[in-house]
């Protein structure tokens, strides 16, 4: 698929079928978040990947009950990992940079996932501490985002969007 029919076809879908998402369509999606860019080069994030059934309810629970999380077959929990930056960039880089590395890592997990035909969901309502509790976590990483995948178990039409008109500001 190319890019821009990638981006416009994406969805937030919220059920998933039975079949498990195959090694190698995985693989390519952790090889994009890989490949995202990051503050000077330190990837200063972790992804959990969780396929254990009782991992996905943990997290289902810890999402505020959002049951989908429970049903998917594959979870990837971004972490910002603020030390990995902090060394570099100091208090921005722990409080800022790192979580945008983990937050643009799935991004790329996201639109990857949307050009394999698989379906995923940005999951940002969450308890951290019980994200942390349910993956065994220490308080050093800072769970940002998870991202339920799986094959598309419904169709979603397109989200009105803001006009460009009120969303982009230009400084001529």
């Amino acid at each position: 698929m190319e890019f821009f029919e990638v981006v416009d076809k994406r969805r937030s879908i919220r059920a998933f079928t039975n079949k498990p998402v195959e090694p190698e369509r995985l693989q390519a999606i952790l090889e994009a978040a890989n490949r995202a860019p990051s503050a000077g080069n330190l990837q200063a994030y972790e992804i959990y990947v969780v396929t254990r059934r009782v991992t996905l309810r943990a997290l289902a629970d810890a999402s505020l009950g959002q049951e989908f999380v429970a049903h998917a077959p594959i979870a990837l929990v971004f972490c910002a990992h603020p030390a990995r930056s902090s060394g570099k960039y100091g208090r921005r880089g722990e409080s800022l940079y790192s979580i945008q590395d983990g937050t643009i890592a799935c991004a790329h997990a996201h639109l990857a996932a949307t050009a394999l035909g698989l379906a995923s969901v940005w999951v940002g309502a969450f308890d951290e501490n019980a994200v942390r509790k349910a993956l065994g976590l220490g308080d050093d990483l800072l769970p940002v985002a998870i991202l339920p995948i799986g094959h598309p178990g419904e169709r979603a039409e397109a989200t009105t969007r803001r006009p460009l008109a009120g969303l982009a500001h230009y400084i001529l």
